[in-house]
């Protein structure tokens, strides 16, 4: 009876849980990126504190924030400057796009000596690939949205800094369980920090080379697509899938030639394989230790309920999980089954902490 009580607990919690990230989506997706963002500008504080010094005084952390955060918006303020421009290039050439679509349409009836249109509205129904096109650049758009919010999040957990270590305190007044959960916390945000940097690293690059093949073919606004191609790379698996088959389509549309969409996907299919299965895995290794089910789980989960934003943030907030729930006993069976290989370690804080966050399984037996 007591376990059906508590199955039945835990089925009542997960789907408060699950409700509560659907309908709070507002307010926890800005909270999370900013969050993600604050990372990003400790990881480059402390770059700028090691290569610039005042004599043996350190600058002063305000002085840091400041210079880290000007640096990090001022490169986004460009980035998103350029891809607005962009849009706004691709939105006034609609009309040449649908011109370049009958002419295709017309050759590819020659060619096969078959009605394209009549057979594809027979598969796929009646589809107006200029609104597709208006439907991405919509969603690319919206990306940008929630800037504010998010920048005002980001303002106030850096302006919370500095009086998070006496809140910890004083929740952990013993010096032993102060130490053990800031081991945690630490080992959390490195652990982030470190797959954020590399991941970001290789998207970079991926988007670079990229970027340098559109170029080469003619695309228009090759500077945007290879833009979508870096974002999307954060996503796991279809993420390099989408990123190339939305300028290898695009160019079919803008040129009306199918040749050059088949050079562009192999071309940038081609770096998304070589960069995804030989540079990623020699960078990151093993230490993620995420099951590649879990991924593609959590990838369709996050994705449903978050969208794209979500689908980002699928391997971060896993790994956050993997972490978290094995460091406590009444958790370590759900962080094995997670993991990659099941090997989680050992727990590296003490398991008194465990309830100071779940409840503890042998008081209730």
């Amino acid at each position: 009876m007591h376990k059906v009580t508590k199955a039945a607990s835990t089925a009542l919690l997960l789907v408060i849980i699950v409700v509560c990230l659907i309908y709070l989506k507002s307010i926890l997706v800005p909270l999370i990126l900013a969050a993600i963002f604050y990372l990003i500008v400790v990881e480059v504080r402390t770059m700028i504190s090691g290569m610039i010094s005042l004599k043996e005084h350190k600058l002063p952390i305000w002085l840091q924030n400041l210079m880290a955060s000007l640096t990090i918006f001022g490169i986004l303020f460009v980035v998103v400057k350029i891809m607005s421009v962009s849009i706004q290039n691709l939105s006034e050439s609609m009309s040449h796009y649908d011109g370049n679509l009958q002419l295709m349409e017309d050759k590819l009836n020659a060619l096969f000596d078959i009605n394209i249109t009549n057979s594809l509205n027979k598969m796929v129904g009646d589809t107006n690939f200029t609104s597709l096109l208006r439907t991405v650049l919509s969603s690319v758009t919206g990306l940008f949205g929630n800037a504010f919010t998010i920048l005002l999040y980001i303002v106030f957990l850096l302006l919370e800094e500095s009086g998070f270590g006496d809140k910890l305190k004083a929740m952990y007044p013993k010096d032993s369980d102060y130490v053990q959960v800031m081991k945690l916390l630490t080992r959390v945000s490195n652990l982030v920090s470190s797959y954020l940097t590399l991941k970001t690293f290789v998207s970079l690059i991926t988007g670079i080379l990229s970027y340098l093949v559109l170029v080469f073919v003619g695309i228009d606004a090759p500077f945007f697509w290879a833009a979508i191609i870096f974002i999307l790379n954060y996503i796991p698996t279809i993420g390099s899938l989408i990123a190339t088959l939305f300028p290898a389509f695009f160019i079919i549309i803008q040129t009306a030639e199918p040749t050059l969409g088949l050079v562009v996907l192999l071309a940038v299919g081609a770096i998304q394989l070589i960069v995804g299965n030989f540079v990623e895995p020699k960078l990151m290794g093993n230490s993620l230790n995420v099951s590649s089910l879990v991924v593609l789980i959590a990838l369709a989960f996050w994705g449903t309920i978050w969208g794209v934003i979500g689908m980002i943030l699928s391997v971060p907030i896993t790994v956050l999980m993997i972490i978290i729930f094995g460091e406590f006993e009444s958790t370590r069976r759900i962080a094995i089954l997670l993991s990659e290989t099941g090997n989680i370690g050992a727990p590296q804080i003490r398991t008194n902490l465990d309830d100071d966050f779940f409840f503890d399984e042998t008081v209730q037996n």
